[in-house]
């Protein structure tokens, strides 16, 4: 009762936010849920029957968000390295597939490369399959998903090879988009990709993910000094990433950007710098590093080694003073996917200043060359201590072995991020 009362409340604000065209919207998603009711009954006697071969072979599914590039990528990537490694795969003989559940198709390029990995059947079909199964008892075994959506729990992306690839045709188009971008065959590049108002506008509950991408400006300059050019992503932004540096490529606004260079920019960056936002997942999914602007806290991205993460502050309304992270925790805002709830927990957020963002941006560079100077192992062991501590105390689930490194210059100038308990 109380999700459903969640629901509705989002829907209210999203319809208030987004106006007339909102309203529209959705209901227009509610007319093509009704339209699938004569399906539902169609399709009763083929659940039946998969449910009677159940002891012979185990037919299972599993709908893909294709909407959503975040999940298109790594919920996919996730179940294809637990069966490698034998997790949430039956002991007798089964069957998979895959429908698309949630649609439209956000990246044609993704779609075109999970086929080739992947058995995906006609909509029409498992969609009425899966709604009419789950309406029954006992239809749990019949669902593939992975062990919690896009997060690596078991900590397989460093175990595994990525499962996607381009073909030799692919290869060649993408290292003309390179050059068509201005870049050669072997020039370094980091993708940028900061969220901003413009995705999603409808959706402005998650606008404490939002950042400003001129604060990003400081950093992209560094890098161009090391060698790297910048490439600022994004499908829908709100202000240009103007600058006379000819190695800061704002590829979002250029014209230049395609579905396909967006997966290929991704999987072959030398890192990705994020607002932890849907696009990420694609260097992610190819193993690429990534540097992470992270709120929620609790949701930061812990199960890779190739991962870096800061967080923005947290302030007190009341007292004005910033939180440490068991303050973080202790007021109910370090799973926050909401940002009316920051408010009603008392609690804002302020954004990273451009020199904390320069300063994670260039550690990220120092851990790929092997500056062991970056990593105060300390200081780190202190964090995952303190973090671990915290999470064990909601047991959601999110995490797995924490291997990732969180900030060390972000660290250095918060130590209330530190328990003094293990800082020795």
């Amino acid at each position: 009762m109380i999700n459903f009362v969640i629901f509705i409340k989002r829907q209210v604000t999203q319809i208030m936010a987004g106006g007339l065209s909102t309203l529209i919207n959705k209901l227009n998603i509610l007319f093509l849920h009704l339209r699938w009711v004569p399906m539902y009954f169609l399709v009763f006697p083929i659940v039946i029957l998969i449910r009677l071969l159940s002891p012979i072979i185990l037919i299972r599914w599993q709908g893909i968000h294709a909407s959503r590039i975040g999940h298109f990528a790594g919920n996919l990537e996730l179940y294809l390295c637990e069966k490698d490694h034998g997790i949430n795969v039956p002991s007798q003989k089964h069957f998979d597939i895959f429908f698309l559940e949630h649609i439209p198709i956000c990246n044609q390029q993704l779609f075109l490369m999970w086929k080739r990995v992947l058995r995906i059947w006609p909509r029409f079909i498992f969609y009425p399959i899966k709604v009419v199964n789950n309406i029954l008892p006992g239809g749990n075994i019949h669902n593939c998903s992975s062990s919690c959506s896009d997060r690596d729990v078991h900590n397989l992306y460093d175990k595994t090879s990525p499962h996607l690839f381009f073909n030799e045709e692919e290869e060649k188009k993408g290292l003309q988009g390179l050059l068509d971008l201005g870049l050669k065959h072997e020039s370094k590049f980091v993708c940028l990709m900061v969220r901003d108002s413009a995705y999603l506008p409808e959706n402005q509950y998650h606008s404490y993910r939002d950042g400003d991408i001129q604060s990003y400006m400081l950093a992209s300059e560094e890098l161009t000094k090391r060698g790297y050019y910048v490439i600022r992503m994004g499908a829908a932004v709100k202000y240009e990433f103007n600058s006379k540096n000819p190695k800061i490529i704002d590829y979002a606004t250029n014209g230049k950007r395609n579905e396909f260079m967006d997966i290929f920019l991704g999987a072959k960056c030398e890192y990705c710098i994020s607002t932890s936002t849907g696009f990420d997942a694609i260097p992610t999914i190819f193993r690429k590093p990534n540097v992470f602007i992270t709120v929620p806290l609790g949701y930061i991205y812990t199960f890779s080694e190739n991962f870096l993460s800061i967080t923005k502050h947290h302030f007190s309304i009341k007292e004005g003073q910033e939180l440490s992270l068991d303050e973080i925790f202790d007021n109910n805002v370090a799973y926050s996917l909401d940002s009316e709830n920051f408010k009603d927990n008392g609690v804002y957020l302020v954004d990273n200043s451009p020199e904390e963002i320069r300063d994670v941006a260039i550690e990220m560079d120092d851990r790929i060359n092997g500056n062991s100077e970056v990593n105060n192992e300390l200081m780190q062991n202190s964090f995952k201590k303190s973090f671990l501590i915290n999470i064990k105390k909601d047991r959601r689930g999110l995490h797995g072995k924490i291997v990732s490194s969180f900030g060390a210059k972000f660290l250095e100038e918060n130590p209330s991020f530190c328990s003094n308990l293990y800082l020795r």
